[in-house]
């Protein structure tokens, strides 16, 4: 009945329109007041523990970062690189879009960041080279959601706080199959744009190249020192983001010198709007959270679930249809703090691995940006590329069902996720 009550009132405060946030508390007032324990003040004490958390403090300095990147100039010059070394393949536009959005994910953890970026920037010039207009959105698209799973990854850190799992473990986990993600796309891309009339940018020589680089240097140097201090302890995640923040203003503000007064302050003003709904959210989620402990619901999903538990394989599947469900209807972040108290106690019952679990899960919550009706990625990137929705789903399908398939490739063969994480980690 628990369970009911739980489904019903939150799906039923989501269908009126209201908030994810609220709907999520009307959603513990309801197990309370079925429980009969409702008490407003322990609502309250909930909502004020969910914020209060050290590796939360990692959410707003990476928002900032990104916002930085992408107003002071870093972005563009590490776009710059890409077209001077892969600009002249055919299709190197794509191909370019592709190795932007897996460096600016290094850099930002936000998708919808990187996306907004690259549809602005890049789309009218695939567009201009002869591309199909909703391919190249489409492309831009997928490549955006490559950045909540190449660390730093804001996602890692909100699933690390809610499942009580090591963060640095999943930043480290997660390089490889971002990769593997980009790589997915390479291939799609040459299957979509071998047939299409289009001109590549010349062929730029090695000096050139070099230029490029030397432009980028101070870009392109940023994921090397998240990566190293990471590997080797020099900092947490939550001082990863504070490195970010503090090293893309000085780039952007002192070396490229593009980064102005009067956009710091829209910058700050803008970054704390993002991060003020973000923190709303896991704090509202941490009173459904508590209550589904108190609840034993975590214990009755278990026992729903025992079927599959002999199975790893099986019961990842499993999980993984449930949350590319989920990931249609509802954005990433109510995602994870929805599910991942619901399901890492099977998780854990069944022995998978807590840190392989949240790459696959984090994946997964990545492609359901740019699966409608909700598709948060899909609406960024049709604002700033002036593409209509029909336009860009019909655009997008080849590189989600690439992605999908990686996805599917780390679920039958976990080794592909833990062997580098383990090498990475030391």
């Amino acid at each position: 009945m628990t369970i009911s009550i739980f489904t019903f009132s939150l799906l039923g405060a989501m269908a009126i329109g209201m908030p994810i946030a609220f709907a999520l508390i009307i959603c513990g007032v309801a197990l309370m007041t079925y429980l009969d324990i409702f008490d407003s003040q322990i609502i309250a004490q909930n909502v004020i523990n969910g914020v209060d958390s050290f590796p939360l403090m990692a959410v707003p300095f990476f928002i900032l970062a990104g916002e930085i990147m992408n107003t002071g100039g870093l972005a563009r010059r590490i776009l710059n690189f890409a077209i001077a070394l892969v600009g002249h393949l055919r299709g190197g536009l794509g191909y370019v879009a592709i190795l932007t959005s897996c460096i600016l994910a290094s850099l930002s953890g936000s998708a919808v960041a990187d996306a907004a970026a690259l549809g602005a920037l890049l789309v009218p010039m695939m567009v201009a080279a002869g591309h199909n207009r909703a391919s190249a959105a489409g492309l831009v698209a997928a490549g955006g959601i490559i950045a909540p799973v190449i660390p730093p990854s804001i996602g890692f850190v909100i699933f690390g706080v809610a499942a009580g799992v090591s963060i640095s473990k999943l930043f480290l986990a997660g390089v490889v199959p971002g990769l593997m993600l980009g790589g997915s796309l390479c291939f799609a891309w040459w299957w979509v744009a071998r047939n299409e009339n289009s001109v590549s940018p010349p062929r730029q020589s090695l000096a050139q190249i070099f230029r490029a680089l030397i432009d980028g240097f101070w870009a392109l140097m940023l994921p090397m020192i998240i990566i190293v201090g990471l590997r080797f302890g020099i900092f947490t995640p939550t001082e990863a983001a504070v490195v970010v923040a503090v090293y893309s203003f000085i780039v952007a503000t002192f070396v490229y010198r593009e980064l102005t007064l009067a956009q710091l302050m829209n910058i700050l003003i803008s970054s704390a709007q993002i991060t003020a709904v973000v923190m709303f959210l896991v704090a509202a989620a941490l009173v459904s959270s508590w209550l589904i402990t108190v609840a034993e619901i975590s214990g009755q999903i278990v026992e729903l679930a025992r079927p599959f538990m002999g199975n790893q394989t099986l019961l990842m599947i499993v999980l993984m249809i449930i949350v590319v469900i989920v990931g249609t209807a509802l954005d990433m972040t109510p995602t994870i703090l929805i599910l991942t108290p619901v399901l890492m106690p099977i998780v854990r019952e069944a022995g998978i691995d807590p840190v392989y679990f949240g790459v696959l899960f984090i994946i997964n919550n990545a492609i359901g940006l740019i699966t409608p009706p909700v598709g948060v990625v899909l609406n960024v990137v049709c604002g700033v590329a002036k593409v209509s929705m029909d336009e860009i789903m019909r655009g997008v399908w080849p590189f989600m069902i690439a992605q999908l398939v990686v996805l599917a490739l780390l679920t039958l063969f976990p080794s592909l996720v833990m062997v580098p994480a383990k090498w990475l980690g030391g």
